[in-house]
């Protein structure tokens, strides 16, 4: 826009006023810097210290609930490092997919401790006695059979197999199968590809 000699002011040639644009404002006056810091301005310290822990404890207990349940279904970024890996996964889920003679070991190790409650000697407390030591002897050399088993599958996959793979596999396996963390993902005879 220019304006004449005489004060008016007329729309430059290419401009045109419109009248809508002009009219139409945010309804409010700008708000001064000294408004706005003082909108923005908070506390270092919180007036109210117990209101303040009570919601970072609610926040953490929010956080580790989170982690909890996401640790429990196997996702990835809430395993321990341990648990962590392809590898891992693909052991987690053969065990899981397999009858463990090593899920009877925790059971009978239950009843082997209350058998020897009974006077020595007596039929109870032998049988309680025979059965663990089967029991364990029929672990170990089950986690011997799924160590090599696993081992094989394991070389075909990846082309290698990673440190503390088979204790972890032979942990695994001992654990009745409701106690295993994480929770196991696929069914039983469910084996991975």
């Amino acid at each position: 826009m220019a304006r004449n000699s005489q004060g008016s002011t007329e729309a430059s040639p290419g401009t045109e006023l419109n009248q809508d644009s002009i009219s139409s404002g945010k309804g409010r006056p700008t708000p001064t810097r000294k408004e706005k810091e003082a909108a923005r301005k908070r506390p270092l310290v919180a007036n109210d210290r117990a209101e303040r822990r009570r919601q970072e404890r609610n926040t953490t207990a929010v956080e580790r609930e989170k982690a909890r349940i996401g640790m429990a279904n196997g996702e990835e970024k809430y395993l321990p490092i341990r648990d962590r890996g392809p590898q891992r996964r693909y052991t987690r889920d053969y065990v899981d997919a397999r009858w463990s003679v090593g899920e009877l070991l925790l059971p009978m190790i239950a009843i082997f401790f209350i058998s020897s409650f009974f006077p020595a000697q007596t039929l109870v407390v032998i049988v309680g006695f025979a059965l663990m030591w089967f029991v364990l002897i029929a672990s170990l050399i089950d986690a011997v059979i799924l160590n090599y088993l696993l081992a094989k599958k394991i070389v075909a996959k990846f082309g290698h197999v990673d440190k503390g793979l088979r204790l972890y596999s032979t942990m695994r396996a001992i654990y009745l199968r409701p106690m295993r963390v994480p929770k196991p993902q696929v069914k039983r005879g469910d084996y991975p590809v």
